[in-house]
């Protein structure tokens, strides 16, 4: 009992180091939050020009429509959308081999990463998330939830869908092991979760099977799913559906990790690292 009470400090410690860290960059935070509003306010007008030719479109009204953009900033940084989570960091740390110390600490490799993440995240949430989603709601006309029940089921799924987004960043982190140059396999997964996220484009507007294979995707679980909850398109079984969709990607991708994790410290240990 001890040493999971142990464990369990040390790993908030680590989470809490990780947000005191991205709580230093104000300057970096401040450009952060202007770019997000900037980016956000394109986003929204080309929406607005979309939705007033087809109303309705995938499911939202333009106020909904406008909202799922402004949740996209909120959560852009925070799910690490287009990078800038821990895993560009990782991969230096194999490629010049300063990961053999990393595997010397007394703690597991996965959850520490993890926590460290999720420190991260909860700052860029709260730090470079409300600020543009308060700058939205002050120009556009958007849908909030109006009971708290909706808002902790909302945040509920956004703590679960970055879970799904760490598990995803640490196996690309992690084939820098056998690449040893992790940059390709970084942008392509940079690519693929603004795109079938739902970023760009609500996922319910992608035709056919496009659209049915793009929410089947675990990128989905960072912001289309989040959203639906938000909007209240999600309710009663169907929220129960949406966190069994997230645990399940969420165990299946960390549990891949593991082994992938496994044999990546086969590999350091066979070099002689």
């Amino acid at each position: 009992m001890h040493v999971r009470a142990g464990r369990f400090r040390l790993y908030a410690a680590v989470a809490g180091g990780g947000f005191r860290r991205y709580s230093t960059y104000r300057v970096a935070t401040a450009a952060g939050v202007f770019t997000n509003s900037v980016f956000g306010l394109i986003l929204a007008y080309t929406y607005v020009a979309l939705w007033d030719e087809r109303p309705g479109l995938g499911g939202y009204d333009q106020s909904q429509a406008l909202t799922y953009v402004w949740l996209g900033q909120g959560l852009l940084t925070a799910m690490a959308l287009m990078g800038g989570g821990f895993e560009g960091e990782l991969i230096e740390r194999i490629r010049t081999g300063d990961i053999a110390v990393d595997l010397y600490r007394p703690a597991d490799l996965q959850l520490w990463w993890l926590a460290a993440d999720l420190g991260r995240g909860a700052f860029q949430l709260l730090g470079r998330g409300a600020v543009p989603m308060a700058f939205g709601a002050l120009v556009f006309d958007l849908t909030a939830p109006s009971d708290v029940l909706r808002w902790l089921a909302f945040l509920l799924a956004v703590a679960l869908g970055a879970l799904v987004g760490f598990a995803i960043r640490y196996l690309v982190a992690l084939s820098a092991f056998w690449l040893m140059d992790g940059a390709g396999t970084l942008q392509v997964s940079m690519l693929a979760g603004t795109f079938f996220s739902g970023m760009l484009l609500p996922l319910n507007v992608f035709p056919g099977a496009l659209g049915e294979i793009a929410r089947a995707l675990p990128w989905s679980a960072l912001l289309q799913r989040p959203a639906d909850v938000f909007l209240g398109h999600t309710t009663g079984t169907g929220l129960l559906g949406t966190y069994a969709f997230q645990l399940g990607w969420a165990a299946v991708l960390l549990a891949a990790g593991r082994l992938v994790q496994a044999a990546a410290t086969r590999r350091v240990v066979v070099q002689g690292g």
